[in-house]
């Protein structure tokens, strides 16, 4: 009989409940749904974007991610791996002033996910155009695997989600 992998038992309960959110809740907009197998390194990634009804300048994604050696290692059960996925956060934000605003966005976020997180913020802007603003990518990397065990804490991973958009929007 087929067993579900990490994977796609975690992706089901992100979809789940972030379509919640959208279709029941209303709080969200879903913008866009990608669900990846990347056959040259046997790699599955899921992403889901989504912004705030209210409030739709800064989109949040989730990217689920399970690489060969979390897949294999769980289908060829072996023993003493660290499996699981990684999974991170992604926003960007549209910012003029950058040496304060993205002081604000690392405090605000740090306050909301604490240390278990690698943040990186990182600026571009359009060449050739007149320098009036940055687009701030800010992507937020949990340092532990997840796997089932975690399916319980999605529904308050999505409130710090929100909550993190809405200070976002914000700043």
């Amino acid at each position: 009989m087929y067993d579900p992998t990490i994977f796609e038992n975690l992706k089901v309960a992100f979809e789940n409940h972030v379509y919640d959110l959208d279709n029941l809740e209303r709080k969200i907009d879903i913008k866009n749904r990608v669900d990846q197998m990347d056959l040259s390194i046997i790699a599955r990634t899921f992403k889901i974007k989504f912004t705030l009804v209210d409030q739709s300048d800064i989109a949040a994604e989730i990217i689920l991610d399970a690489s060969l050696e979390d897949l294999a290692g769980e289908i060829l059960e072996i023993r003493n791996k660290n499996i699981g996925c990684t999974l991170a956060l992604k926003f960007n934000k549209n910012i003029q002033n950058p040496d304060l605003q993205c002081e604000e966005i690392e405090q605000a976020i740090k306050n909301i996910w604490e240390d278990d997180i690698v943040l990186t913020q990182t600026l571009s802007f359009e060449f050739g155009t007149e320098l009036s603003s940055y687009t701030n990518t800010i992507e937020v990397r949990f340092i532990q695997k997840i796997n089932e065990d975690q399916i319980s804490d999605l529904e308050m991973f999505l409130e710090h989600v929100l909550e993190t958009l809405d200070i976002l929007n914000k700043i």
